[in-house]
């Protein structure tokens, strides 16, 4: 074996020379192995058996693949012994003599330190009693083993250790090698720390650590990461991938029999995943900063300590070019970073996937969003093949509210725009078509990540990758769990209602198409126009030899009278001839079903609940679960005030630092987008510093008084009254505890912010009006769904028009109880233990 360290210089030229060493790792009570320095790489090591004396031999499993063999115990105080030197010597320097070999194996003296000054460590355990001395073949003139012989004699007189009454049977180990039900064991630790020892590195990301105190041994991958390995070969030799050694020096150096605790996270195939604490570090984040590992995405999401550190730790080392990371080139190496970020308007919303912005510099470009999939179907290429009228955005379901989700949202809006990567330009293969050059990027409008909306509501997938693939989103792992949300409630294409359909087409237009066709096509007629459209189009009639068009379809039951009609001299013509094709209910007019007479029904005076939901526009979502929300009604003079506004403050831009603001005032706000909104001062703190709220979308800011101006009088609230209006839900109570509170702001933020929904105010209170909710699409309840979710509690109202409402939130409620949901995890918190969780009533 290679030798750890040179002979130090010693005093006499018989005795052995001193050699140093680092303790890597402690084998039983009177063995350790030691390195050198680390140079280049992994250092050489050798195996150091303790002159003179003997302690226990520790458990040892029966070898796998014999049959005869079986388990090996602790024999008494081994497993002391061990502990003994392991907290003693683990990772520290130590000084030692070899003085004689057998069987391969190096005997010697071993002292704690530089040189033999230190501690001696043979001496240390027989005197604790936790070895015996090896009494034949001694020499009496053996200083060494006299005093070895004494220190023996002193503790069996103290009756310490193997030489207690007893003799130690309860100091023995139960190992526990195999768990029964792995996964029933993870969950059961509620991903909480444990105790534990590293009793083996496999390599840089996969343990063996003993769990403490109940001594089961297990093997540990750790989440969110991977290691280069040893690739074991068919003549079971093994070969390392590049930096597989380093890596697991790394670890082994950190950790390797050190105390540490380990938060088991996840068991997915049997394989225990967790995250490994020791006070000088994350060993996980360390080794990505390092460049001793990478990402991976299967077990991302399980990391309690949060994803976004990871990447960030592999970020960095991407950028320093470290380790396996030393041939990297970042996806956008390329591009000028003013290509890499941009703000830029888009015109034109091309798929579910795809839209066309303009630059400021007025060019037109085609943006992808990364790492998502439009909804599709499955066999779409035959059914493009059968029917030839197959239409993808009305026929593959979801992608119409797909592209029309996109629409209302950015349509002639200004978004940032992040590329994160160019897929390269595909012929066409066997079976797939040709693809051009795609510029994949990453869209936000009011901060939020318009991908990451999209899969939210169920409305596009994500892409997987290779684990070696980085074309990918930057915003990859919020991709993934916002699927993982999207696919546990049951939105979009992950629910398991009717799939919607459109019909573009109403009944019977091909019909009146065909009609109108054989009577005018390529035909002379005439055309009595009466008026035209702001598009320059005549509105009037058409007719041929005699035969009046518009009255021909009624006729023949193929369209119905329009309301600009009733000026018109053939109004009485049309009506009657529609009034014969109803009476015989014909074509368009075969499910016609005559309206029922209203009847006039006297209320009783005892309050009903009224449900008048108005749709409105969420635009701002507070800590406090209060939001902010907009009549859709003026949501277009709202558009066309601000419009206006900046054109004017376009022209004529205000002098900046000359306003002075106070509280109260009314301004303008110049806000990060670089546009101006109608603001009111709530605080001046000094002029770097003062206080603004956005009016018209409930935001808050602070900001220096050099981007605020005075508010030109046509845009004051006199002209447009202010526009958000503050809410809070209705029957609902948010919990206390900040992390349970920040859940639920996080759930709403990502459901209903910068969405069209329906509002009905329930009842008054203190600050603003209690209001239910609904989606504007699916019509469901937000609060409803988050009792059902477990994730805020019911709060009981006494009005009796408000008993049908305050039952079904409180069966909800003991709904997410019985399920352990969210908050009810523990149980009814409500009760004693409310303090100790972090909830009050």
């Amino acid at each position: 074996m290679a030798s750890v360290s040179g002979p130090a210089q010693t005093a006499s030229a018989s005795a052995p020379p001193l050699q140093r060493g680092i303790v890597k790792m402690v084998l039983s009570g009177c063995a350790i192995i030691v390195r050198g320095q680390p140079r280049g790489g992994p250092p050489p090591e050798r195996q150091i058996n303790l002159s003179n004396i003997r302690a226990g031999a520790l458990a040892r499993r029966a070898a796998q693949g014999q049959p005869e063999s079986k388990d090996t115990p602790d024999e008494p105080w081994a497993f002391q012994a061990r502990e003994f030197l392991r907290k003693k010597l683990i990772g520290k320097e130590v000084c030692f003599t070899v003085e004689y070999k057998n069987m391969h194996r190096e005997y010697g003296m071993v002292y704690l330190g530089k040189d033999t000054t230190g501690e001696n460590i043979a001496e240390s355990l027989v005197s604790e009693g936790l070895a015996t001395v090896r009494r034949e073949g001694f020499r009496g003139n053996n200083p060494e083993q006299a005093r070895l012989c004494d220190l023996e004699d002193q503790s069996k007189a103290s009756k310490k250790g193997l030489w207690s009454e007893g003799g130690g049977a309860q100091t023995i180990r139960n190992i526990k090698y195999t768990i029964e039900n792995p996964r029933n064991f993870v969950d059961s630790l509620h991903q909480k720390p444990i105790n534990a020892i590293i009793e083996h590195v496999r390599d840089g990301s996969v343990v063996r650590a003993l769990l403490l105190p109940d001594y089961y041994l297990v093997t540990v991958m750790l989440s969110g990461v991977k290691c280069p390995t040893f690739k074991r070969e068919a003549d079971g030799t093994e070969t390392p991938e590049p930096f597989a050694a380093e890596a697991r020096f790394f670890t082994e150096s950190r950790l390797l029999q050190r105390d540490v605790q380990i938060i088991l996270e996840s068991c997915p195939n049997q394989i225990i995943l967790g995250t490994i604490l020791h006070p000088n570090g994350n060993i996980t984040e360390l080794l990505l900063k390092e460049g001793f590992a990478r990402c991976v995405d299967w077990s991302m999401a399980v990391y309690t300590q949060g994803a976004e550190k990871l990447r960030a730790a592999e970020r960095s080392a991407k950028e320093r070019k470290v380790r396996i990371w030393k041939d990297y080139v970042a996806p956008t190496a390329n591009l000028d970073q003013k290509d890499r970020q941009f703000v830029a308007k888009v015109m034109q919303v091309v798929n579910a996937d795809a839209m066309v912005v303009k630059l400021n510099s007025g060019e037109y470009k085609t943006i992808h969003l990364s790492s998502i999939r439009p909804p599709r179907n499955e066999g779409e290429e035959k059914n493009k093949d059968k029917d030839k009228r197959f239409r993808p955005l009305y026929d593959i379901p979801y992608m119409f509210e797909a592209r029309e989700f996109l629409r209302k949202k950015l349509i002639g809006k200004k978004v940032n725009v992040t590329v994160d990567y160019i897929r390269a330009a595909t012929g066409p293969g066997e079976g797939t078509p040709a693809f051009p050059e795609r510029t994949c990027a990453t869209v936000t409008i009011g901060g939020i990540n318009i991908a990451e909306a999209l899969v939210s509501k169920g409305l596009a997938t994500v892409i997987r990758y290779r684990q070696d693939d980085d074309q990918r989103s930057s915003h990859y792992d919020e991709l993934l769990a916002a699927e993982a949300r999207a696919i546990k409630n049951g939105k979009g294409l992950h629910s398991k209602k009717e799939v919607p359909i459109h019909r573009v087409a109403e009944p019977f237009s091909d019909e009146a198409m065909l009609f109108t066709k054989e009577l005018v096509l390529q035909r002379e007629v005439e055309v009595e126009v009466e008026s035209m459209d702001k598009a320059g189009n005549f509105i009037g009639w058409l007719h041929i030899e005699g035969v009046n068009l518009s009255v021909a379809l009624v006729e023949n039951a193929l369209s119905k009278v329009h309301f600009t009609a009733e000026r018109s001299a053939y109004y009485k013509t049309l009506v009657a001839a529609e009034e014969g094709c109803r009476q015989r209910k014909e074509k368009i007019w075969a499910n016609y079903e005559e309206k029922p007479v209203e009847e006039v029904v006297h209320l009783s005076e005892e309050k009903e609940r009224v449900a008048n939901y108005k749709p409105v526009y969420v635009t701002e979502i507070t800590d406090t679960l209060h939001f902010y929300a907009q009549d859709v009604e003026t949501g277009s003079q709202l558009e066309s005030l601000m419009e206006t506004m900046r054109a004017e403050i376009a022209a004529q831009p205000p002098v900046e630092g000359s306003y002075s603001p106070r509280r109260g005032d009314y301004c303008i706000a110049k806000f990060a987008d670089g546009e101006w909104y109608r603001a009111r001062v709530e605080k001046v703190e000094s002029p770097a510093k003062v206080h603004v709220f956005y009016i018209d979308y409930g935001n808050r800011e602070v900001v220096s008084s050099t981007r605020l101006a005075p508010i030109p009088p046509a845009f004051s609230t006199r002209t447009l009254p202010v526009q958000a209006t503050e809410y809070t839900f209705a029957f609902i109570q948010v919990p206390q505890d900040e992390d349970a509170r920040a859940d639920v702001v996080d759930c709403v933020v990502r459901d209903i912010q910068n969405t069209q929904c329906l509002l009905n105010v329930e009842y008054s209170g203190a600050t603003c009006p209690h209001v239910t909710i609904q989606f504007g699409d699916t019509k469901e309840d937000v609060g409803l769904g988050l009792v059902k979710e477990g994730l805020v509690m019911v709060d009981v109202r006494k009005e009796k028009h408000l008993q049908k409402m305050v039952t079904e939130y409180l069966n909800s409620q003991e709904s997410a109880k019985s399920a352990r949901l969210n908050i009810w995890r523990y149980g009814d918190f409500r009760a004693d233990d409310a303090d100790e969780f972090g909830y009050s009533r």
